[in-house]
């Protein structure tokens, strides 16, 4: 007869931390959101600087990857000018989260529009021409770089009537979980769990929706996930580009690039990797624009082999 163990007072403990510790991130992280929501923005901007600096200063490894990453895109800039964009990188990355709990309203009630009108230059009727590409397309694959404001793009998409499914990383922490992104699903935003999403995604363009996908390379195709390829290939939907930059002024200025199609090919995967090109000249422009908002920090080389065997 097959006995079950009980699990140890040490193994109990460790739960009950375990509760505890989500318990306390949830606590810190929500009486952040409501004090930003205080605070003017200007002051927000200072702190963001502050903890930037601190960041850049004191994680020497997230440094050394800016930096080498930095040197990779800009092999002609002299080392000074390297670790200027290396540091506003990680001002623009704390900015992003404080500006966008800063804004968590903004996206919501019956003047929404009206405010991200006042906000942008342009921003809505650009998302107007990614409602007709949406709409003409019966859904289509939106990527992003991680530049500027990320988190705006979900909320002026749903704000001009584009059904959107976003690819998240869950958290280990579900009552953070919900609360970062209760905005997303209020706004009318599924949200997809990036483990298996690549069936989900499948199902989801069958369905008329369109899909938010979060594509992190510079320069380099391979760095570049295959993902929005084969999904445009196997469901003949189109690939925008699409990002969010700050400006001065405290206006922003957002990009929705033109359609990439799948065509006609007799290999699929230089179809990919011709795909994977076009996006990867979208991106770069508008990066080369904004380097300074651009997500430096990130060892986007790392999983260079395994990419390259999955293309093979």
């Amino acid at each position: 007869m097959e006995t079950k163990s009980r699990p140890s007072p040490k193994q109990k403990k460790k739960k009950v931390k375990g509760a505890l510790l989500q318990l306390a991130e949830y606590g810190a992280v929500a009486s952040l959101l409501f004090l930003v929501q205080l605070i003017p923005l200007f002051l927000i901007r200072r702190l963001s600087r502050l903890i930037g600096g601190l960041f850049f200063q004191f994680v020497p490894h997230r440094r050394r990857i800016a930096l080498d990453n930095l040197a990779r895109a800009f092999p002609c800039e002299k080392a000074e000018e390297l670790k200027r964009i290396a540091r506003e990188s990680f001002t623009s990355l704390v900015f992003t989260f404080l500006e966008s709990a800063k804004f968590r309203s903004v996206f919501t009630g019956p003047d929404a529009f009206e405010r991200v009108r006042r906000s942008s230059d342009g921003l809505e009727q650009l998302f107007r021409k990614a409602r007709k590409i949406h709409d003409e397309s019966g859904g289509c694959i939106f990527v992003t770089p991680h530049i500027g404001n990320w988190e705006f793009l979900p909320h002026v998409s749903a704000l001009v009537g584009i059904p959107l499914a976003v690819v998240v990383r869950p958290l280990d922490n579900p009552y953070l979980e919900r609360l970062i992104y209760q905005s997303r699903t209020e706004t009318g935003q599924a949200i997809i769990p990036k483990r298996n999403a690549f069936f989900v995604l499948q199902k989801t363009l069958r369905e008329g929706r369109s899909i938010g996908i979060t594509v992190e390379f510079f320069g380099r195709m391979a760095t570049a996930t295959p993902v929005p390829a084969l999904l445009a290939i196997t469901h003949k939907r189109p690939i925008v580009v699409v990002a969010c930059c700050r400006k001065e002024g405290g206006k922003y200025e957002g990009f929705v690039c033109d359609p990439i199609w799948p065509g006609e090919y007799e290999s699929e995967k230089a179809e990919i990797f011709r795909i994977i090109g076009e996006m990867t000249k979208n991106m770069e422009a508008i990066i080369r624009k904004y380097p300074e908002q651009y997500l430096w920090m990130h060892n986007r080389w790392k999983t260079y082999n395994n990419r390259k065997e999955f293309l093979s």
